[in-house]
């Protein structure tokens, strides 16, 4: 497995008191590092900017990367920039971009990007739930632009419906959309009846919800509708924020239950592409997030 990161993802500071701070990744990485000495990180690239353009209009990259005035400059009332929010999005947007080079260049077959700010809310305009750039978005339309690639997974198993995701390929058939998500939750997106171009496949969890209903909800759903695109390329948006001490939420699910589905995605990619690129989203509580991200990458590395 191959590993991309950066410091610059620790630059980006919304306030000492948002859920999405700097100590999240310094919490991952730590965890990693302890569990899996051996595994050699890469310093992620800056996104370039046509990177961010195939998914996001001028006038968003303009936003987030306009030198601010003053502090912080908060776009929607969870959504801040800080003066090193421009460099920490281009860098979380170019690690989904060198992992998708690396391994359409048979590198490896998976990798992992512990990066920040998350990206599955931004829209093509708007910046929004925590996210500036839409990193699973542009390493998606980077596979699909740049190596022609036809039928791309992206995976989003973070318990909030990534509505940035579908909205930017909702018209998209080469880019299909897996997502389980709670009910009733941020954003109030992700309807089973949202069906794009064929291409979106929701399924909604009721708050409480455990992991034995997560994964016959994957097992019977949404996993056979995966196998039988036959991708060529699985791009993760892996948000933990599901784990039952996650206090954003309200489902019960814990590591093990991520490292199985992790597992299961790692095997449908095996049988037809054989590429996985998996891009941290969402997890509020350190330890639980520490603890799923290393389960998640065991199961990438297995």
């Amino acid at each position: 497995m191959l590993a991309w990161t950066h410091p610059a993802c620790l630059e980006h500071d919304p306030g000492p008191e948002h859920p999405e701070r700097p100590a999240r990744l310094r919490a991952v990485l730590d965890a990693l590092q302890r569990a899996f000495p051996d595994q050699p990180w890469r310093e992620a690239p800056m996104a370039m900017r046509g990177d961010l353009l195939r998914v996001h209009a001028a006038s968003l990259v303009d936003e987030v990367l306009a030198p601010l005035q003053g502090e912080r400059h908060r776009l929607d009332p969870d959504t801040v920039l800080s003066s090193g929010s421009g460099r920490a999005a281009l860098h979380a947007a170019g690690a989904g971009v060198a992992a998708v080079d690396a391994l359409m260049a048979g590198e490896d077959t998976a990798a992992f990007c512990a990066v920040r700010p998350p990206g599955h809310h931004a829209t093509a305009d708007t910046a929004m739930g925590f996210c500036l750039f839409n990193n699973v978005a542009v390493a998606a339309a980077h596979a699909r632009d740049r190596h022609g690639l036809e039928r791309i997974a992206v995976v989003d198993f973070d318990v909030h419906h990534g509505n940035g995701t579908q909205a930017i390929f909702q018209a998209e058939p080469r880019v299909a959309y897996f997502s389980s998500h709670q009910s009733g939750l941020y954003p109030h997106s992700g309807s089973v009846h949202d069906r794009g171009a064929g291409n979106l496949h929701n399924v909604l969890l009721p708050p409480g919800s455990g992991g034995f209903r997560f994964r016959n909800t994957w097992l019977d759903s949404l996993l056979p509708l995966l196998d039988g695109l036959r991708p060529q390329l699985v791009v993760v948006s892996a948000g933990f924020d599901g784990h039952l001490a996650d206090p954003l939420a309200d489902l019960m699910l814990d590591a093990e239950d991520f490292a199985w589905l992790t597992g299961e995605l790692q095997a449908i990619a095996r049988r037809h592409g054989g590429r996985i690129v998996s891009m941290l989203e969402g997890g509020y509580n350190l330890d639980a997030l520490a603890e799923c991200a290393v389960a998640h990458v065991g199961a990438l590395r297995a």
